[in-house]
């Protein structure tokens, strides 16, 4: 049963799930500025490739993703593309998966997803004789355990499920009904990502330690936290066994090296975000392509005793800052700058124009902020990638002619950027992204901007923003959605949570031996049925 953006039995679209990291912004966006190697807002496989005859049994796929995975657990490790969701969904698989192709999504666990007309109510039933791989059952009773379990530990998206959701009841051994508190056309989006990765019960040992059981087509043989994740073929998995019979991801660093190593032969699929090295390796390689919206943004700390408390000091790095500046030093014009929050592209542009710069009444501004205590410093938090470093270099330099000196503070890991923004909030501005698709823009635009949300890194706390936020949620239609969207535009201009810089591209690339993989969104990808030429 697919199940399409036309209401079919109540059923709808949905899409991406988590909120957006600051992970996903390390990297610069896609895209190209004399043209990109797809149209702007594509998504889908791209690339020129044969089909490869019979599938051949046997062999070990590489792949590198973008960030190393340290745990397997989906509520320590958030389900993205760019951070372990593959990993994930080869050991757990998903309940549902998106298919470009068809602009639809199509049961992949499950055996269907249909709807209420209101969309108040959202009912999963599950395929027969699915086990997982200590052969106990995937039945509705392990869904509602592992949903239970997901949001007790605080997984991704975590929040709104218990905001949006009254109820899940398990009716039957094969039925799991979802009550929400309001309409939820894009509630399903949940069950793509976190919420969608059943754990079996067995995976939480006795001994307090965690060992990862799902009915994916492959089990977990090794993890060395920051170098690689083995997994082996399952002969039980419930869709046949899988063709391959290892998987391997490994670490590297850079992109660069990885599109080096997938032309070397050396590797066979890879995760890439930097704007420069997708836009040679889409031309040249087949893959999944994938736009988002606000794939770049400064993330600015509004909370009491920050300097970005004062909406003045906002408002005045809104008029200086220039992303199409920033795109041409940091990305070699590759990037797709932007201060809208959804550019021309996207289904959802709209008539509401972002703010354009005026440095004078900048300067104004931040004058005016001094005079009422404002010291003129901030400090710009970000990674250590050459792209990071040049845009941090080129906002300071925007910034000081209207009277404000910055001081940039480079992220000694990928885990020091984790606890400085979502744990300690120690920040006054930063590198950043929400990456929100276009299918479902909801869930990561509750993440960043709810007042509520352990997503919302910059404290902000508009009450305003919180029931447009709500708007987008509840809306039944294209039209309720868009009128949503175009009053965040006007919030955003007004009370600058963020500053847009571009909207960006994902690019899962593989070699041209690499056939049967089945990309979902956010550019994970299911490998049951891939094999190796």
């Amino acid at each position: 049963m697919t199940l399409s953006r036309q209401r079919r039995r109540g059923t709808v679209a949905f899409a991406v799930l988590t909120s957006g990291l600051l992970l996903a912004g390390c990297a610069s966006g896609g895209g190209s500025s004399s043209g990109p190697q797809t149209d702007p807002g594509a998504v889908g496989v791209i690339g020129d490739q044969t089909e490869g005859g019979t599938p051949v049994q046997g062999g070990t796929l590489s792949f590198a993703g973008y960030a190393p995975v340290a745990s397997l657990d989906p509520t320590k490790t958030q389900a993205t593309g760019s951070t372990g969701g593959t990993e994930m969904a080869a050991v757990y698989d998903l309940l549902v998966r998106y298919d470009s192709a068809s602009d639809s999504y199509e049961p992949q666990l499950a055996k269907a997803l249909t709807s209420s007309d209101d969309f108040k109510t959202w009912t999963l039933e599950l395929r027969d004789g699915v086990t997982f791989s200590d052969g106990t059952p995937l039945d509705a009773k392990a869904v509602v355990a592992s949903t239970n379990r997901f949001n007790e530990r605080k997984g991704g998206g975590s929040q709104a499920f218990t905001a949006g959701v009254k109820s899940v009841e398990a009716t039957n051994d094969s039925t799991v009904v979802y009550t929400m508190n309001q309409s939820w056309s894009e509630f399903p989006a949940l069950l793509v990502y976190g919420h969608g990765m059943v754990v079996a019960p067995s995976s939480d040992q006795p001994d307090g330690t965690f060992k990862p059981i799902g009915a994916g087509a492959f089990t977990l043989e090794s993890l060395t936290p920051g170098a690689d994740v083995v997994m082996k073929a399952r002969p039980d998995y419930f869709n046949g066994k899988p063709p391959l019979d290892t998987l391997k991801f490994v670490t590297i660093s850079d992109e660069q090296p990885k599109v080096d190593a997938l032309n070397a032969g050396g590797l066979d699929m890879a995760y890439l975000r930097d704007a420069a090295v997708v836009d040679e390796a889409s031309a040249n390689l087949p893959g999944y392509y994938e736009t988002s919206s606000l794939s770049a943004v400064v993330s600015i700390n509004q909370r009491e005793g920050r300097p970005a408390a004062d909406l003045r000091v906002r408002k005045a790095m809104q008029l200086a800052v220039d992303p199409v500046a920033i795109d041409q030093r940091a990305r070699g014009g590759k990037g797709m700058p932007g201060t809208e929050i959804f550019q021309p592209w996207s289904k959802w542009h709209n008539d509401i124009a972002p703010v354009e710069m005026n440095t004078e009444e900048a300067k104004a501004l931040v004058d005016a902020a001094k005079a009422d205590g404002f010291s003129g410093n901030m400090t710009y938090f970000t990674a250590q990638t050459q792209a990071a470093q040049a845009t941090a270099l080129t906002i300071q330099a925007m910034l000081a002619p209207i009277g404000i000196n910055v001081e940039i503070d480079y992220a000694a890991s990928v885990t020091d950027i984790v606890k400085r923004l979502y744990i300690d909030k120690d920040f006054d501005i930063a590198t950043g992204a929400l990456s929100i698709q276009d299918t479902a823009p909801f869930q990561r635009l509750y993440g960043a901007l709810n007042s509520t949300s352990t997503n919302n890194i910059g404290g902000v706390n508009d009450p305003k923003m919180d029931e447009i936020v709500a708007s987008v949620q509840t809306a039944t239609n294209d039209e309720a959605k868009l009128e949503a969207l175009s009053n965040l535009q006007v919030e955003v201009n007004e009370n600058v949570p963020f500053l847009a810089l571009a909207s960006g591209a994902n690019f899962l690339a593989w070699t041209d031996s690499v056939h049967g993989a089945v990309p979902s969104l956010d550019a994970m990808v299911l490998l049951d049925k891939a094999w190796i030429e």
